[in-house]
């Protein structure tokens, strides 16, 4: 027997004992033969397999593990002060009701002093009465939710309840930014322009301002909502915050980590440095007008009708300014949850400290505030109101 025909006879056996083993029932190959198609076809189009083939093979791509990573998710987990002692955490609860409650009674105190003395009607103190309603509506976005995490010890908020959280967030948010440069346009025309004043600041452009500064604060909360909606997974559920961060959201989905930067560096142009050189260009043009005053007296009787804005802003900036810093250069978890605080809680409680204690028409109008809701209770006592009410 020749070498050619002792080869053929080898392949010939091998090629019958292959198919007798691998094709043991048609069913068993039909399922076999599924189960590849399914998973290969979840990777790449692959063209079909031949039904006389008998070898089965797949390949995991290099991505399939990275895939795996990622996950749908119902909820997060906010991690800055739950995880505390119980002592440590009794104190932060009795702190941050206290701040909680002081910045209310503040921010409100400031509303009804401007809405009942006549006198406070004005474009200025028109912009304050709103920035304390925004100074109030941001520290109850955040601190009553984190007041009820360190009480019941649960970290844990719903994914609608997060965007929800973070859209009214971003909306008082930019409405204190919009509102700090407006209120320093209309010190920069009272001050420059104080003849014009009355007709450049007329009650209707007044409520265009105001229109504008939340138009563009709702965009900026509809802009992050909408890539944060768009984003079918997350990289994990944890925060490491009290409240559902914006900056920390995006870092957590799935979008290309470019176009997040791009949104954030044209985010933080709009509603950053727009805002703040608008606040800077008015100071130089309030400081230039006020260096050409003769008077050394009425220099300093001009300048302190800016005095608190001036206070303020610094303390509203600042604090943006550390809890950017914070998060950019600082792994500590903590330090960006303390940074926030000053941010989102401390600020707006010492506004109305800053605007009562440095503005005598404030302290004025308080004053009389007080004296006539003392007055109305005397006078109800004095003819029995009270009693009437109680008995009814």
């Amino acid at each position: 027997m020749s070498s050619t025909e002792m080869m053929y006879n080898f392949c010939t056996t091998v090629s019958t004992v292959q198919r007798a083993n691998s094709t043991p029932s048609l069913e068993n190959k039909n399922s076999s033969y599924a189960l590849v198609q399914r998973d290969l076809s979840l990777h790449a189009q692959v063209p079909a397999f031949p039904e006389t083939n008998n070898i089965s093979f797949y390949t995991r791509f290099p991505g399939y593990f990275e895939s795996q990573n990622v996950t749908r998710v119902s909820e997060f987990h906010l991690i800055s002060f739950t995880d505390s002692v119980e002592l440590r955490r009794s104190l932060l609860l009795g702190l941050f009701l206290s701040m909680y409650l002081v910045t209310l009674l503040g921010n409100l105190l400031i509303i009804l002093a401007v809405t009942s003395d006549s006198h406070l009607h004005t474009p200025m103190y028109f912009f304050l009465c709103n920035l304390s309603l925004a100074d109030a509506g941001l520290t109850s976005t955040t601190v009553p939710k984190m007041l009820v995490d360190i009480h019941t010890h649960s970290p844990v908020i719903s994914y609608a309840g997060c965007l929800t959280q973070m859209s009214v967030y971003l909306l008082f948010v930019c409405m204190d930014d919009f509102l700090l440069t407006v209120m320093a346009y209309d010190r920069f025309v009272a001050i420059c322009h104080p003849l014009h004043y009355q007709v450049i600041m007329n009650p209707r452009r007044c409520g265009i301002l105001l229109l504008l500064s939340f138009v563009a604060s709702l965009l900026d909360s509809l802009l992050h909502n909408l890539i944060i909606l768009q984003s079918s997974c997350f990289k994990g559920v944890e925060i490491a915050n009290f409240f559902c961060d914006p900056s920390q959201l995006l870092n957590l989905t799935c979008n290309d980590t470019f176009s997040s930067d791009i949104v954030t560096y044209i985010v933080s142009v709009m509603y950053g440095f727009i805002p703040m050189s608008g606040i800077l260009f008015s100071y130089y043009k309030i400081v230039s007008s006020i260096l050409r005053i003769p008077s050394p007296g009425s220099r300093y009787k001009t300048f302190s009708t800016c005095g608190s804005h001036l206070t303020v802003v610094c303390l509203f900036y600042g604090a943006g300014l550390g809890v950017y810093l914070s998060s950019a250069f600082s792994g500590s978890a903590g330090k960006g949850a303390l940074a926030s605080v000053v941010y989102t809680v401390v600020t707006p409680m010492l506004n109305p400290f800053i605007y009562s204690l440095r503005n005598k028409e404030i302290k004025r109008a308080m004053c009389m505030l007080f004296k006539n809701t003392a007055s109305t209770r005397s006078f109800c006592h004095t003819f029995g109101l009270g009693g009437d009410k109680q008995q009814t």
